[in-house]
Formats: C-alpha cells, structure tokens, sequence
C-alpha cells in the first residue's frame, strides 16, 4: 500500500538550497511514499526560539499548526528544525489547552529524513544502482546531533551506499559555528569554528561533505569556497537521489 506523507520544507531549504527538498521528493517517492506539500509552510520558529524569543516562536509556530489535517508523518529533511518541532513546540503552548494538545499532537508525527528512511521505511539501496567508488565525510549539526541523534542515520545510510567510503576527521563531532544568531553576534568565533571545521575535512582528502542540515552545508560550503578548498557539499537526500542513478554528479 502506498503511504501518505507531508514534507515540511524548511525555510533555508526554501530560500537556499530547494535542490535538497526536491531530492528528498525524489527518494521518498522512489521508494513508494506519496509526499504531499502544504503550500502554507514557512518556518519553524528555531531562530526565534534559539535566540530566546518564545513570543516570536510561538507565532511562527502557530501559523503551522493547521497546515497538517491528516494523520500522516511529517518528514523534515533537517535535522535541526525536525528536533525543533518534536521536542518544543509543545514547550511553546504549554499554557494553552487546545493548541498545547495541537501541537503534541503535530510533534509526535515529526520524522528527521533519514529516521524515516531507516526505521519506518527501512530503505535500502534499489537493485541496479550504479556503484561507483567515493570518499566522502559526514557532518551533523549539533542540535540535530543532539536531539534527534541524526548522526546515526546519517553513517548507517551513507555506509550502505555501495562503493562509498565514509571517512571520519577529527573534528567531526564540532559544531560548524552557524548555530544561527550564534554566527552573526560571534562572528569571529564562528569564522574560526568553521575553518578548523574545514581544515579537519580537507586533510582527509576526501572532496564531498555530506549532511542532512542544509544550513551547515551552507556555512561549510561557504567557507571552503572562501578558503579555495575543494570541498563540494550536498544534502543527505541529493547524495542519496544521486547514488542511486537519479541525478547527474552535484557540483
């Protein structure tokens, strides 16, 4: 039987890099889950809440609410934002009754990407896809790491991936100095957070960073396009779609 699922798109995905969502699209699909879209969707509040503005998150989050009628999974493909929905929103109503309940409600069908690939559709590698030698590394944001342990989803779906080799690097565990506002009030910090962030990489020799959260990609990508290091970056879903023979090589 086909299932049902909503895609939450995420705003950086949206804005920066729909490349990723498209893909996850393409993978879930492939895999037999009919995604549907809400076009409504805008944030999830993380910004706000991470820079201790409830009030802020709260409306965001609210806008959101109604968006998702049926009683299907809500597939996040970041990691930051699906732990966002899952652990706090119901922290934001929880002196409302009726939206307190909502939003539990909401947050209990939140899946990150790869959770969902992993332990409910328990994806594997579609027979006859190209295989094809790549050395890459993996990186997890923080919060993603933490509260969504999407690490471990990451390593198990890249290390099925036939002819990959997943290098780790010493700093894989380090936060890649985004953190959101984190990297606008400490621009130093985190200007020097991401480059030993993608010095550790380069010395692998690897040439592709692969994670399910797009704006780290984006802080990564940046900084080593700013360095002249040869580090392409691409999402857990476009690695994935790729892999298995549905898109050309990602730059």
């Amino acid at each position: 039987m086909t299932r049902n699922v909503y895609l939450f798109g995420t705003c950086v995905i949206d804005l920066f890099m729909p490349q990723a969502g498209l893909d996850a699209v393409r993978v879930l699909e492939a895999a037999g889950v009919t995604v549907h879209y809400p076009r409504g969707q805008s944030c999830c509040g993380q910004p706000a809440w991470s820079s201790g503005n409830p009030d802020e998150a709260r409306a965001v989050a609210r806008a959101q609410l109604d968006l998702f009628p049926e009683p299907w999974p809500i597939i996040v493909p970041s990691g930051s934002c699906a732990g966002m929905m899952r652990k706090h929103w119901h922290e934001l109503f929880r002196d409302d009754p009726v939206l307190g309940a909502q939003a539990q409600a909401v947050a209990e069908r939140v899946y990150e990407f790869g959770a969902f690939l992993l332990h409910v559709l328990e994806w594997t590698m579609p027979a006859g896809a190209p295989i094809v030698s790549e050395d890459v590394v993996l990186h997890t944001s923080c919060s993603a790491r933490r509260e969504m342990g999407t690490r471990a989803h990451g390593v198990a779906l890249v290390d099925a991936v036939p002819g990959v080799t997943r290098v780790e690097h010493e700093r894989e565990s380090e936060c890649c100095g985004f953190g959101g506002s984190f990297s606008i009030k400490h621009a130093d910090i985190s200007g020097a957070m991401v480059t030993d962030k993608v010095a550790s990489m380069r010395a692998t020799g690897c040439r592709r960073v692969v994670s399910a959260d797009c704006a780290c990609l984006l802080n990564i990508g940046h900084a080593a396009q700013h360095q002249g290091a040869p580090l392409a970056v691409e999402h857990l879903a476009s690695f994935l779609w790729r892999r298995i023979g549905g898109a050309g090589e990602q730059a």
